[in-house]
């Protein structure tokens, strides 16, 4: 039996999201972006970018959204076979180091991208993606092994905050590099690029050995070690949907939650490529836009979490935050300068974090108190968001092939933003503490 609230093992664990978390900053929303966009690109602002993929001419932008789609389709399908496995707690941490070795490998790979090596390129940044999110599924799991209930909160948060520190420090080295290439006798923006991509590999595998060495290998749990671990997560999911459906409130959310996750996930993973390709930004604004991002991001969501508490309520706060990401979308349309998208860029980053962490939580308060297994619920939360993501990227990716321009896809998402809208305004009557059952 692991020994709870262990100070080392806490911290060891934690130092995994200080690992893995250079891979979110710097593969998902910065440099890697930026990279790819330019180059995939031939300069030429009057026409259309294509590369080819598996024998077929994609734009490039669709490509990368296609990518993105294909590796949250696994994911998604792959998550609850993964929890299966995680809620067995036999063998755990061989997945937790197998996920982790096949990211920060696909990362180092993606140091030899470029232009005559994009098809090896996109299948390592779709191998990435899968890494990095399969092996959160391990690694979340440990959190009720090594912390007690009244340490959860605390013990989740240290880790959070080594995430950030660590991908902070990481995203600097790297940005040192791009921003001064020659000082490092790198041949420029490009090749340091590819740089910081080796050093998020090499990163996350150098410091996971931390929580490798530490970490339990998984409490055996022999009352459920005859099950189908192929199959019980689907049951699991099956049968909280079967739940869900009696429940009006709950079920009205989480289709809103669904179309809205649609446009958020897709704005935050599209917003580098949509700079660098309508607007021309170099590598180094769209860092800079990022970081404005991420900066106001923090108070953004401390203004919404004090607003639901204080005055409104989470669904009113909801309500205006979705009609600004209605506006939002609908602006990118007529963007055209610079300035306009770091306006942009600081409006969706004050509504960005904040709609994450209250969607979380006004689920939470939806869920049957009585309900003896809120994990297999938020599974279910977990997979609606992964399935809503790949909706999102792919739809995002075949409106622009389709029309011949990403703008036209930023109308869709104001669209997904509306239905979930329809659905949150159905429900502005029922505050979620007092609308458990339906």
């Amino acid at each position: 039996m692991t020994e709870k609230n262990n100070k080392g093992m806490i911290r060891s664990w934690a130092f995994f999201d200080w690992a893995n978390s250079a891979y979110n900053l710097v593969i998902t929303s910065t440099i890697f972006p930026a990279y790819y966009a330019a180059i995939t690109s031939d300069k030429d602002p009057h026409t259309v970018d294509y590369v080819t993929f598996l024998g077929r001419k994609f734009i490039n932008s669709t490509l990368y959204s296609y990518a993105m789609a294909f590796a949250f389709l696994v994911i998604a399908i792959a998550s609850p076979i993964l929890s299966s496995i995680a809620d067995s707690r036999g063998n755990k941490k061989v997945f937790m180091k197998m996920f982790t070795y096949l990211g920060s490998l696909a990362c180092c790979g993606l140091y030899f991208f470029e232009e005559h090596t994009l098809q090896l390129s996109v299948v390592l940044f779709v191998l990435a993606a899968i890494g990095f999110w399969g092996s959160l599924v391990f690694y979340n799991s440990y959190l009720p092994e090594i912390a007690s209930p009244d340490r959860q909160d605390s013990v989740s948060a240290k880790g959070f905050t080594y995430g950030y520190i660590g991908s902070v420090i990481l995203q600097i080295i790297c940005f040192v590099f791009v921003f001064f290439p020659s000082a490092f006798g790198l041949s420029g923006e490009g090749q340091a690029s590819r740089l910081s991509f080796l050093l998020v590999g090499i990163w996350w595998m150098g410091f996971a050995q931390i929580p490798f060495r530490r970490l339990p290998k998984g409490s055996p749990n022999f009352a459920k070690a005859g099950r189908n671990v192929m199959t019980s997560g689907f049951k699991e999911l099956q049968k909280v949907w079967t739940e869900v459906k009696k429940m009006a409130h709950l079920k009205r959310f989480l289709f809103a939650f669904f179309f809205y996750s649609m446009g958020v996930q897709t704005v935050m993973l599209m917003a580098t490529i949509f700079g660098e390709k309508e607007l021309e930004l170099s590598t180094t604004k769209l860092i800079g836009t990022i970081l404005l991002l991420q900066l106001v991001a923090i108070p953004g969501a401390l203004l919404m979490s004090y607003l639901s508490r204080r005055h409104f309520g989470n669904l009113k706060v909801l309500i205006g935050v979705i009609v600004i990401w209605i506006g939002c979308c609908l602006s990118a349309y007529f963007v055209h300068t610079e300035y306009q998208f770091y306006a942009l860029a600081a409006v969706v980053g004050l509504i960005m974090g904040g709609i994450q962490s209250l969607s979380r939580s006004t689920y939470s308060k939806y869920l049957p108190q009585d309900s003896p297994d809120h994990t297999s619920y938020f599974s279910f939360y977990d997979v609606a968001e992964k399935v809503a993501l790949v909706l999102g990227m792919f739809s995002f990716g075949y409106i622009e092939e389709f029309t011949g321009s990403m703008r036209n896809s930023t109308i869709a998402l104001a669209l997904f933003f509306v239905a979930g809208l329809v659905f949150l305004l159905a429900l502005r009557k029922h505050e979620p503490q007092n609308a458990v059952k339906a």
